[in-house]
């Protein structure tokens, strides 16, 4: 299993600064860096883990997947995660990502509406992008709602460019909507790059 940087003082107080939702309290810096308050570690998904992660998509997502795209996701061996908080004993997140032919394709990552506004996306993303480093992918490639501003906020600044656009791709409640596709090239520079 692979651990969150924990908190050096993982306190109420530590909490409800960064996570004031989850402890009732005002953040004292609203311009702080998140760090997450609660302790938390992403650990493989497990098929015993397909209804809390259900759950966090159903209140997440207004057109969520189904279960049977979950199950078979970790059957047919994608990279399936989930974000589990040690307080709660409990699923507060997952990630999908397929790694074939150096590229890596994330295909869900999300955080509990109650989990959310802690650094959770992000440590979870870059957790994401280890992982797909270590499969030898060169790129990292997803689509993402062009409503999606906070999502599309995370990957532009975790180094996302758009390199194209899906039309119709998802569901919505007026038809359809387009899918902005993002990409980052995930191998290191090496000298005489870009030359």
């Amino acid at each position: 299993m692979i651990g969150c940087r924990r908190p050096a003082a993982p306190t109420a107080a530590r909490a409800s600064r960064f996570c004031p939702h989850l402890t009732g309290g005002p953040p004292a810096n609203v311009n702080a860096l998140p760090e997450p308050g609660p302790i938390g570690l992403f650990r493989p998904m497990r098929e015993a883990d397909l209804p809390a992660v259900m759950a966090v998509e159903e209140r997440c997502y207004e057109f969520p997947w189904s279960f049977g795209v979950h199950r078979d996701c970790l059957r047919v061996g994608y990279s399936c995660w989930v974000l589990q908080l040690e307080q709660q004993q409990r699923v507060a997140g997952y990630g999908v990502m397929s790694v074939a032919a150096g590229e890596a394709h994330l295909l869900n990552l999300c955080v509990d509406l109650d989990a959310r506004r802690c650094g959770w996306a992000r440590r979870f993303l870059t957790h994401l992008t280890d992982i797909a480093r270590e499969r030898h992918a060169g790129v990292m490639l997803l689509e993402v709602r062009p409503s999606n501003q906070a999502a599309l906020q995370l990957y532009e600044t975790a180094g996302f460019s758009e390199v194209g656009l899906r039309r119709g791709y998802y569901p919505a409640h007026n038809g359809r909507e387009d899918a902005i596709l993002l990409a980052r090239d995930l191998l290191p520079l090496t000298s005489g790059a870009g030359l």
